[in-house]
């Protein structure tokens, strides 16, 4: 630990030691016991050591089954959804908003912290699962692999778990429990329908288990859910036309249109001038034109003088022509067995298969074409051919007649488990083999056309670019038509685990608890490509090339322990530490200390400082070089060559990133600081503060980060003028545009976030009309920076939105319960803080950025209500978005989809659901 970093601990680390201090000095070994109803001790998430559920130091959120069903979430995503300690998660609305990054489109990802979903350890029944195992920069379990409908509850570990459970967990843990002991059968059915239609949902799933452990000796549970999501178009929402896109952030719409844009060279472009050629009654004034303009085709392709287009040519309006939300198909199913031995030893075997089949519609296919100038009259007539027949323009039109495009994903997971607990000569043991996998695939299907096709019909006029084709233009569409499978990836991962604890000996205020436990674990994955995909045939979806082809495994192992002291009747001391050796990186030792002081039933003290680390992926240390673009970036050098044109100097630089073989894991400190209150029976409540330090982490620069500072990264930016010898840089001593920009992986910087924890719960009020209930989990953060580099001033992104997303100060979830007789409601409110916009978008015909605009907060309220119409029976019956409030305006630039931050808002506005459920016991 680096003298900084023992700064920044110290007061945490003196607070620890004067609670210690202050309640051995309030403590006699005669101290009253604390007075209660007698609990069965349970594993709780974040340690190993058997204990109520209540005496845990850490800060732990339970959501019940019942906090699940009011809530209508029926997925392991809109559980997450609920969490108010989440930021910038990845789900399906999320994923289609990313457009053409291929990487890991459809994972659905936990990010707690807002610390990154690579940080965001996510277990099921306490074990790990596969990977999504797409190659990418986010190494996190998809959630469309948990099954939902088995779910019993969730218990969030909000504070870093590296010296229990080692890699991945420095932002925390979600812990995925299922029903244990399960018996009798359940269906339950649930709708969910907008009011503007689109985007709606349903399941249904059937639940079962025979057997009582206590009296037959054997426990068998099984859970199938069948889940139907419906898309959602942007056609079918009203807020999208709100926005005013087109007015607002014309530049960020695309220069892709039809009738297609021409695109000049600057030679090209000087001579038309010269022949004063005009397309808008005066001549033209940049280097995109559009012979159709001002009379562009409406609603889709607008004539916007501020647009991407230009004064001179038109803009597609793509935010009229995409989905918001995918349509997709999921199931998932668990079989667990439990049979009792003995009354001290029992086996179990779980079993769970996940699949998510996600269909993707984008826009229609756009292409840059080579059309001859003889096949377009008004260029000919000016002699722009200059008597050359084979002299071409650059067309850039969009392919409307081959249709949007389609794309399917599909995620499917297993998991079986084999393990044993129980008790031996004074130890409980619980010991597992645990076999896991991930499987995607993605399919390219209509609207993905063959390139070499294409290409040859503009040039030799099979295709018209500007109008209706003929029936031979429209015959070559439909046989360049693509249908194949793009893309596959396998994870898997395989481990043997076992821990042990016993009381070692009698302290004053009880047992000295020790835990012991080892894991062994293999990693490995593989993805490839297809033949059609590597050939770069594929117009819309540019080959990987190698970056898709991997094929890599690991070994690595563990040891650990935890010690837990009760000093005194009200005093506990906490330590934990593990011991990972990794095949590729290395070993890392994480110990933990933690503090919990009791001093009366109504109040807890806790208190835990500790360090953690993540290991880097195989992908982040072996894949091969990925090719990428960035958004719309100028360049300040080919723009001082351009008289700042922004037209011609600013574009999608193609981006290579690179791994690295020799990085090391990140590391982390982080600590937590709190009290548990409880004022009478009625009402609750707890705050916690707590610090994460992160440093070596590992990331590429950021591509906009690169170009403005350009005096200290310039070496990263390779140049078609600059003559290394560079793959597909063909040297050009005249061209100072980019070739394109290194992104290479590599540990370096520091992220620091902090933030309060608060919940509180008022319960059981009684009253004429029935029993009330109030509860609101929030998280108010206190930082969130980062650096770009070593040595680089820290960046926050705490209430701005910062190169991806924004970390919002201020998140909470406020739920109301009333109960009576038969009959229960729960009012809820979900809430994220305004922010920052990122007001950085670069406006290519004006040369300034998009005007300051500040995210407003967001809050959405839900509603339902149920009645048990008979002990069997109950149907409950909601409104989610009672206000139909819309997402609102954002100017980001990072999505795909514009006018809003698909991140952190619900597209799919006021819905309607009703639930169904039967139960047999």
């Amino acid at each position: 630990m680096t003298q900084k970093q023992c700064w920044t601990w110290t007061p945490v680390a003196w607070a620890l030691w004067a609670l210690a201090q202050s309640a051995v000095a309030q403590t006699s070994p005669g101290a009253t016991p604390v007075v209660g109803q007698r609990l069965e001790r349970v594993e709780v998430t974040g340690t190993a050591i058997k204990r109520l559920a209540d005496e845990s130091a850490l800060p732990v959120q339970v959501l019940s089954r019942e906090d699940i069903a009011k809530a209508g979430a029926t997925t392991a995503a809109d559980i997450v959804a609920l969490l108010s300690a989440g930021a910038k998660g990845l789900n399906d609305g999320a994923s289609i908003a990313n457009g053409g990054a291929r990487d890991q489109m459809g994972l659905n990802a936990a990010n707690l912290r807002g610390l990154g979903s690579s940080s965001t350890l996510v277990l099921l029944n306490g074990r790990r699962l596969a990977n999504f195992a797409a190659p990418g920069d986010e190494a996190a379990v998809d959630l469309n692999n948990i099954p939902a409908a088995a779910v019993q509850r969730v218990e969030v570990l909000l504070d870093g778990a590296s010296a229990l459970y080692g890699s991945d967990a420095i932002g925390g843990v979600i812990n995925f429990i299922t029903r244990q002991d399960y018996q009798g059968l359940e269906l339950d059915a649930y709708a969910y329908r907008t009011q503007e239609g689109g985007a709606g949902r349903r399941t249904l799933s059937l639940a079962g288990g025979a057997g009582d452990l206590g009296r037959d000796r054997f426990n068998l549970f099984g859970v199938l859910d069948l889940q139907q999501n419906d898309a959602l178009s942007t056609a079918q929402r009203r807020f999208i036309s709100d926005l005013r896109i087109p007015e607002r952030l014309p530049h960020l719409l695309s220069s892709a249109t039809f009738p297609g844009n021409i695109r000049l060279t600057r030679d090209q472009r000087d001579y038309l001038q010269a022949q004063g050629f005009a397309v808008t009654g005066q001549t033209i004034a940049g280097r995109t034109i559009n012979l159709a303009a001002p009379q562009c085709q409406a609603p889709h392709s607008l004539y916007l003088p501020d647009g991407i287009g230009g004064v001179d040519a038109c803009t597609y309006d793509y935010m009229r022509d995409v989905e918001l939300y995918p349509e997709s198909r999921k199931y998932s199913g668990l079989l667990r067995a439990v049979a009792q031995l003995t009354p001290e030893h029992q086996l179990f075997a779980e079993f769970s298969h996940a699949q998510a089949r996600t269909a993707y519609v984008s826009t229609s296919n756009r292409v840059d074409a080579d059309v001859p100038i003889a096949l377009i009259p008004r260029l000919a007539a000016t002699g722009l051919d200059q008597g050359d027949p084979e002299a071409t323009v650059v067309v850039r039109t969009r392919l409307l007649e081959a249709g949007r495009r389609h794309s399917e994903l599909s995620s499917s997971g297993q998991r079986l488990v084999l393990g044993a607990r129980g008790s031996f000569a004074g130890w409980d043991y619980d010991s597992a083999i645990n076999h896991s996998r991930n499987r995607v695939d993605e399919r390219d299907g209509a609207g993905y056309l063959l390139y070499d096709q294409v290409m040859a019909g503009f040039l030799n006029g099979t295709l018209n670019p500007f109008g209706p084709n003929s029936d031979a233009g429209r015959a070559l569409l439909a046989q360049a038509q693509v249908n194949n499978n793009v893309r596959q990836a396998r994870g898997t991962l395989s481990s043997v685990d076992a821990k042990f604890s016993r009381a070692l000996t009698q302290l004053a205020g009880g047992d000295l608890m020790l835990a012991l436990g080892a894991e062994l674990r293999r990693e490995s994955t593989r993805s490839w490509a297809s033949d059609l995909l590597l050939s770069d045939n594929i117009l819309g979806d540019s080959t990987p090339g190698d970056a898709q082809t991997t094929q890599y495994s690991r070994r690595a192992w563990a040891l650990w322990s935890e010690l837990s002291a009760p000093l005194t009747r009200e005093l506990e001391l906490g330590l934990a530490l593990r011991h990972d050796r990794y095949q590729d990186v290395g070993s890392s030792s994480t110990p933990k200390l933690s503090l919990r002081w009791q001093p009366s039933r109504a109040l807890l003290l806790r208190g835990a400082v500790g360090t953690g680390f993540r290991a880097p992926t195989v992908n982040d240390l072996h894949r091969p070089v990925r090719v990428s673009t960035t958004a719309t970036l100028a360049d300040p050098v080919y723009c001082a060559e351009n008289d700042n044109d922004l037209g011609v100097c600013a574009d999608n630089w193609e981006t290579r990133t690179y791994a690295n073989p020799k990085l090391k894991p990140e590391r982390s400190v982080q600590g937590s600081l709190g009290l548990v209150f409880e004022a009478g029976r009625h009402f609750s409540g707890s705050l916690d503060y707590w610090a994460i330090t992160k440093r070596d982490l590992i990331s590429t620069l950021g591509d906009d980060v690169i170009l403005a500072n350009l005096a200290k990264y310039e070496p990263l930016v390779h140049r078609y003028s600059e003559n290394e010898g560079l793959a597909g840089c063909d040297y050009d001593a005249t061209d100072n545009s980019i070739c394109f920009i290194e992104l290479r992986k590599e540990n370096r910087g520091r992220h620091k976030a902090s933030g309060l924890d608060l919940a509180l719960q008022l319960r059981e009020l009684s009253t004429g009309a029935g029993q009330f209930g109030l509860s609101l989990q929030s998280t108010y953060m206190l930082r969130s920076e980062r650096q770009t580099g070593n040595g680089d001033p820290y960046i926050s992104n705490l209430g701005r939105f910062v190169t991806d997303g924004a970390v919002q100060r201020w998140r909470h979830r406020l739920s109301l319960d009333w109960h009576w007789q038969q009959w229960s409601a729960a009012l809820s409110n979900q809430y994220i803080s305004g922010y920052e916009d990122q007001n950085n978008a670069i406006d290519t015909n004006s040369g300034s950025v998009v005007a300051r605009n500040r995210v407003r907060a967001y809050s959405l309220w839900d509603l339902s209500a149920a009645v048990a119409l008979s002990p069997a029976l109950t149907l409950r019956a909601g409104v989610k978005n009672l206000a139909n409030t819309a997402p609102p305006f954002s100017n980001q630039a990072y999505h795909f989809i514009s006018g809003y931050n698909p991140a952190d808002s619900d597209p799919r506005g006021r819905a309607f659901t009703l639930n169904l459920q039967y139960r047999v016991k």
